[in-house]
């Protein structure tokens, strides 16, 4: 024992309590050194010494790096820091004493290892440290010392590690020079120190907020200032100067610009493409943003500081510099919202087509782009497997596999129903219970049944997975679904939040087998008004495992009675009327492009595109699943006010509906946004004589407007209403396969009716929020993650087929570029009208339109276009689908093709 400390400490009824502190050392530990033989090598060698050649340390050595060059640069480092222990004294500074404790360390294993008499080919103990100080005070008193910098450059066998090299702020300088000065070139502002930003933000001078990057433009951005209710806001920022080196998802420090400086959002498609810039920027480009329009302006303000970084290792590709021998090259990432980044390597020729990631070190003030480093190589550019690694990285959807730990708490196989499962469970494996998904599906969440009763009402099941009977609170494999939060469906792969086992096998409700489940039960009558509802955990067979086209032939051959048929019916015919009823309560119904892919069986590759056709079973499945979500959500809530996990869809400020209410007026038909059951209204009478189309296109801008349904923690919210859905209450409870936050949702009614017991964690509102947090965080990656994985294989499906023409409507008109809606492939893009290259046509923008005026074509919103359509692999970086105008026209009812409208949660 080393000391001991006893002192007394009062406690909070009053009472005093003895404390006592003790330090203890050890003295039998090993060295660690394979070449020791004073210490008893009781411990196995678990890796021999490894030797490097240097140009430094033409020696054998050992490295000690000091504790600045561990936090710096850990990538690099892979030996164990072992530190004799030393007081620190009077007056010296936590920092001095760590600098002095790796000082006595090396001290110590120099003699210890007996090296300080070796001579020039003797082993020795090499400190690492980048402060002056400590390298100063380490060769005052005889020991090597290196800067950690010199020390990887003088790397003999491994000049590849250079390339790893975090760079500092200072590495880096731009300036220019002329006969008695250096003038250094400062593009942007001082960033305001951390101190004077929070007397700022509290005194209401600066505001805080998330900075959220444009795709389309890349001198603009938005903040979201976070607020009570209503009260959040966005503020605008335009021009390099004013976006001050925040890259997308900082949290920054802004300050409002004097009203007279307010601005409108950019109508222009503005893009980051061309060859580095280097520290200016085209005066034209800068000019073109900051001209916006007088209409519609928004609270317009600067970026003064941050607060958080939110950097993390970005995907991308490396532009390969043209200067020969240059070392120095711009690094350009995936996503178009985030900046090019300067890197140095020398492996720039190995780098070339391939996918990398790079870190971000700073952004000195004095220059365009932030500074970097390599991190690690993914692959060739274009390549399925590394396109598919990119899309999940940049996403942070975790996609590694499930590791043993998790596997661990997997049920054993064989697996059976036991009778102690049955004791809390109601038998309903007689039902005629069935599933209903989409071709392929192994991860069955739920399954139905309909029958009806001896007083002429109609029993209906809504059967459930019961997936928390396999989750228990707390392991691994709990904490791994946790983290996961949802299952993300790419285009011919699946990322499972649970291992196979259970999410295609155990708690898969397939047909002709036994599965547990949790049932929501409802006796309704022949109006579809519910008079009873009840909970049980049960056990079920599924009578039948039906895609909704199978399920809608049943429904519709008038030869068939069966009783699976006969239930299916039944379904199909409340449904209908639950549909009306929430029509009519003010339920929106939308519009979304979505596409499904056919795949080739040996390749892979996508070989036919279509949209996705909805029928009645769609609807009639999505009816009561809305109904068992809103109906368990009422149940928890009644049962645990302050901890229900809910879902909800916030009203859309009215601003969102700008561009809807526009582009209707551009037709003359008027749109009410003052509810949802107005808006409901003008949708459903939103008609134009021989435009059949326009309505869905009016409900696909609608979808455009809206806000993102959120999970949320009862106790911490006063807001339960779902605007879409026009319920004062809902949840998830209908696929805990694949979401996480129903399976919380299902041990919180298991609780509710005494089917299980609680635990701390799910009565704690203030963790339940945090989950909620990072649910909302991992569905918003996941719908993104899809989305990017539909475009990448829409370019696989177009880069063998050449150049197509089809017929497409203007979505938006911009200041430069129109966007086209190519209905028959749910595709979009842009039709840019000024190119860099050519002479840009003469353009008249109207705002108020809006309408674009090209040489002697005006473009408005849904006019009907021709264009073609194909790969454009120019830029292997950033490879999209080009369209190429053919023939602008008046809209008219051309095409000629069924495209549904949905209420679809998912939209939501």
């Amino acid at each position: 024992m080393l000391k001991s400390k006893t002192f007394v400490k009062k406690t909070r009824s009053g009472g005093v309590m003895k404390v006592v502190r003790e330090h203890y050392l050890r003295d039998d530990i090993w060295c660690g050194s394979e070449t020791c033989t004073e210490c008893k090598q009781d411990s196995p060698v678990l890796q021999k010494d490894v030797c490097v050649e240097s140009n430094l340390c033409s020696y054998p050595h050992y490295l000690v790096p000091d504790t600045n060059v561990v936090s710096d640069a850990y990538s690099h480092i892979f030996c164990s820091l072992r530190e004799t222990f030393i007081e620190r004294q009077p007056g010296e500074s936590a920092n001095d004493r760590n600098d002095r404790a790796i000082r006595v360390a090396v001290k110590w294993y120099s003699k210890h290892l007996k090296t300080l008499e070796s001579g020039p080919d003797g082993l020795k103990v090499v400190l690492l440290t980048n402060d002056l100080g400590n390298k100063q005070k380490a060769e005052e008193n005889g020991m090597v010392a290196f800067k950690f910098e010199e020390y990887i450059k003088s790397l003999l066998a491994n000049p590849e590690l250079v390339d790893l090299l975090a760079l500092s702020n200072d590495d880096k300088v731009t300036a220019f020079t002329d006969r008695n000065f250096i003038h250094i070139l400062v593009l942007f502002p001082e960033h305001l120190p951390l101190s004077r930003i929070q007397v700022g933000i509290k005194s209401g001078s600066y505001l805080q907020g998330t900075f959220r990057a444009s795709r389309d433009n890349y001198l603009e951005a938005t903040v979201f200032v976070q607020g009570d209710g209503e009260d959040s806001t966005e503020v605008l920022i335009q021009g390099l100067q004013n976006l001050n080196r925040a890259v997308h998802q900082d949290v920054v420090a802004v300050q409002l610009l004097p009203r007279n400086q307010w601005l409108a959002p950019s109508s222009v498609v503005l893009q980051d493409d061309g060859v580095a810039k280097d520290d200016d920027v085209e005066e034209d480009e800068e000019e073109k943003v900051l001209s916006a329009a007088e209409a519609a302006r928004k609270p317009t303000g600067k970026v003064v500081g941050i607060i958080k970084r939110n950097w993390r290792p970005f995907c991308g590709m490396l532009n390969v510099s043209q200067i020969k021998e240059s070392t120095r090259h711009l690094f350009t990432p995936a996503d178009r919202r985030v900046p090019r980044i300067r890197i140095e390597t020398r492996q720039a020729s190995t780098l070339a087509g391939q996918r990398i990631m790079v870190a971000i070190d700073g952004w000195p003030k004095n220059s365009r782009y932030p500074n970097g480093h390599f991190v690690r190589s993914l692959g060739g550019a274009g390549e399925k497997e590394t396109e598919q690694e990119v899309l999940l990285l940049e996403h942070d959807v975790p996609h590694q596999a499930f590791s043993q730990a998790v596997l661990s708490f997997l049920p054993k196989m064989p697996w059976a129903i036991t009778p102690e499962d049955m004791a809390k469970r109601e038998d309903l494996r007689h039902l005629t219970v069935c599933s209903v998904d989409p071709p392929g599906c192994t991860d069955i969440d739920d399954a139905l049944h309909c029958r009806e009763l001896e007083n002429g009402n109609f029993e209906v099941g809504v059967h459930i997975a019961d997936v928390s009977h396999f989750i228990r609170p707390g392991n691994a494999l709990d904490k791994e679904a946790a983290n996961r939060g949802t299952t993300v469906y790419l285009c011919g792969k699946r990322i499972d939040m649970v291992p196979e086992l259970l999410s295609s096998n155990l708690c898969s409700l397939r047909s002709n087998v036994e599965r547990l489940a949790f049932s929501c039960i409802w006796e309704i009558n022949h109006k579809a008004e519910i008079l009873k509802t009840r909970f049980t955990k049960s056990v079920i067979n599924s009578k039948a495992s039906l895609t909704y086209a199978e399920a809608q032939m049943r429904i519709d051959d008038t030869n068939k009675t069966d009783d699976i048929t006969q239930s299916l019916r039944g379904l199909n015919k409340l449904a209908k009327i639950l549909k009306r009823q929430r029509i009519e309560n003010g339920a929106l119904t939308l519009s979304s492009l979505e596409v499904r892919f056919h795949m080739d069986s040996e390749t892979h590759d996508p070989i036919d595109l279509q949209t996705k056709e909805l029928m009645e079973t769609n609807s009639m499945v999505e009816e009561f699943m809305l109904l068992a979500n809103i109906s368990v959500a009422q149940k928890i809530y009644d049962e645990f006010s302050e901890c229900a996990l809910l879902r909800k869809h916030p009203a859309p400020p009215p601003s969102n509906y700008d561009v809807l209410i526009k582009a209707a007026k551009s037709k003359n038909v008027e749109i009410h946004v003052d509810s949802a059951k107005a808006l409901a209204d003008s949708l459903d009478g939103a008609k134009v004589e021989s435009f059949s189309y326009f309505n869905t296109l009016l409900r696909i801008l609608a979808t455009r407007c809206m806000m993102q349904a959120v999970y949320f923690c009862s106790g911490m919210d006063s807001d339960f209403h779902h605007y879409g859905l026009a319920s004062p209450i809902y949840t998830h409870f209908t696929s805990p396969i694949r979401r996480y936050s129903d399976i919380i949702v299902h041990r919180l009614l298991a609780v509710a009716i005494g089917a299980d017991s609680t635990y701390p964690d799910l009565m704690d509102k203030h963790k339940q929020s945090a989950l909620c947090n990072n649910l909302n965080y991992r569905h918003k990656m996941a719908q993104y993650a899809q989305r990017a994985s539909v475009t990448f294989h829409t370019q696989l499906f177009f880069k063998s087929r050449g150049m197509l023409n089809e017929e497409g409507f203007v979505l938006f008109v911009r200041k430069n570029a129109i966007i086209v809606l190519i209905p028959k492939f749910g595709l979009e893009g842009t039709v840019f009208f000024d190119t860099k290259d050519k002479v840009s046509p003469s353009l008249v923008y109207d705002e108020e339109g809006p309408t674009l005026k090209v040489e002697q074509h005006t473009f408005h919103i849904f006019d009907r276009v021709k264009v073609t359509i194909g790969l454009d692999d120019s830029n292997i970086q950033h490879q999209k689908i080009r369209m190429a105008l053919t023939e602008p026209s008046k809209p008219t009812d051309g095409l000629n093709m069924k495209i549904n409208t949905t209420a679809r949660e998912k939209v939501l």
